[in-house]
């Protein structure tokens, strides 16, 4: 039987680094753009996500929680150059490129896949680490393996060159746009002034996937057994017609509920569920595209940060500004719970356990104690070399007052 789709939707997430340096002008840049609006979060619109993270994460990555009603007035009126300077001092700022009409999109001229993209959004944090947010939907089609195909195709051109060359495939259309054009030339528009670092995997996308099942192929008489190699396709990001010799138990799979399945992979995270519950195509994909979405966001953004670090370390540079970064991430970020929520929390240590983020951070550690307890033996031997020439000094300039005191006898 051919598996069907009730509800499904594909953020493609791409990482990409501005000079830490520049990142006040990389925000004026968003700012007098006008197809970009900085947003700001308001507690009784954006109530899931207040309640979702713990007070000092939701601080970090949202600061306009903080800000009251007459504050975000006087911001509005403010001088974009004095907006960019204010915001530069938030740990992170999320903008939303404004879409008035969905963005309609095809890829390939031959047996083309159609899909609209519905959102934008940049996620910017002040350590220059940026994400952008891809939501795109298929187009008249209820078709898993057209999920599937989607999914890799548009992953795959976008892996083939750094500079967004691969999209060449990928033509969008929208009211804001006279012809078709490359996708490429839309992201370059964005990101403009990122630069290149392939060692924290900024020349890729990664995969966060929402997929409802009809239930017809998953129900109380249909196990999930039934489709789990898709499952697995879906999370390992695998074209259709694939073939498969893994078996389930070789993924991180959150397999908590009844009919719904998280997969997590190093290139994305998914989740397949049935409409057998009608909170899988309601209440469900708003959480997992809201509060998931940034806890993921999140979670990439500590693994790249990390290894960031590691990398400076090993090249024994900036040493003050590392131990600072690694003082304050140890402090603000990883020491503290993300959520109380009792699912987000299961997915929180599923995606730590992915994403490799203990090892990463017992390895800066360790790069860490090493580099600053080289240099305090360093310091301590200058040290010492100062003080034995000071002894020296005093011991020579006592033997010739001696010398002076009892020869002029």
């Amino acid at each position: 039987m051919e598996l069907k789709t009730k509800y499904q939707y594909t953020y493609f997430i791409h990482p990409y680094i501005i000079d830490e340096s520049k990142i006040n002008k990389y925000l004026l840049k968003l700012l007098k753009d006008n197809n970009i609006e900085l947003r700001v979060f308001k507690k009784e619109k954006d109530l899931g996500i207040y309640n979702y993270f713990v007070p000092t994460i939701r601080k970090y990555m949202f600061p306009s929680f903080e800000y009251e009603y007459d504050k975000i007035r006087e911001f509005e009126k403010l001088d974009n150059n004095i907006k960019a300077a204010i915001i530069s001092k938030n740990e992170c700022n999320i903008f939303e490129y404004e879409i008035p009409n969905f963005i309609q999109g095809k890829i390939d001229e031959k047996n083309g896949i159609f899909f609209n993209i519905q959102k934008i959004e940049i996620v910017c944090f002040k350590t220059g680490i940026c994400f952008l947010n891809i939501k795109t939907t298929l187009e008249n089609s209820e078709k898993f393996e057209d999920v599937l195909n989607f999914n890799y195709k548009f992953n795959d051109l976008g892996l083939e060159e750094s500079n967004t060359k691969g999209f060449e495939n990928i033509k969008i259309q929208s009211n804001n746009f006279d012809n078709m054009k490359d996708i490429g030339e839309l992201l370059t528009d964005i990101m403009g002034m990122k630069i290149s670092e392939d060692n924290l995997d900024t020349n890729r996308f990664y995969i966060y996937s929402y997929s409802c099942i009809d239930q017809d192929a998953w129900n109380d008489k249909k196990e999930f057994k039934d489709i789990e190699h898709e499952f697995i396709k879906y999370t390992n990001n695998m074209q259709s017609n694939s073939n498969i010799t893994m078996e389930i138990d070789s993924l991180n799979v959150l397999n908590n509920f009844k009919y719904s399945k998280f997969g997590f992979s190093n290139i994305g995270c998914t989740l397949i569920t049935s409409s057998i519950n009608t909170e899988n195509y309601t209440k469900l994909p708003f959480k997992y595209e809201n509060e998931l979405l940034y806890m993921y966001i999140f979670m990439l953004y500590k693994k790249m940060l990390l290894k960031r670090m590691s990398r400076d370390i090993k090249n024994n540079s900036k040493n003050n500004l590392i131990r600072k970064t690694f003082l304050d991430f140890s402090k603000k970020l990883w020491i503290q719970e993300t959520t109380n929520d009792i699912l987000g929390n299961l997915i929180s240590k599923q995606l730590e356990k992915t994403l490799n983020l203990k090892e990463l951070y017992d390895e800066v550690k360790d790069k860490y104690d090493i580099i600053f307890k080289e240099l305090k033996i360093e310091k301590n031997q200058k040290t010492s070399k100062i003080l034995g020439i000071i002894l020296v000094a005093s011991l020579i300039i006592n033997i010739i007052n001696f010398i002076l005191i009892f020869g002029s006898n």
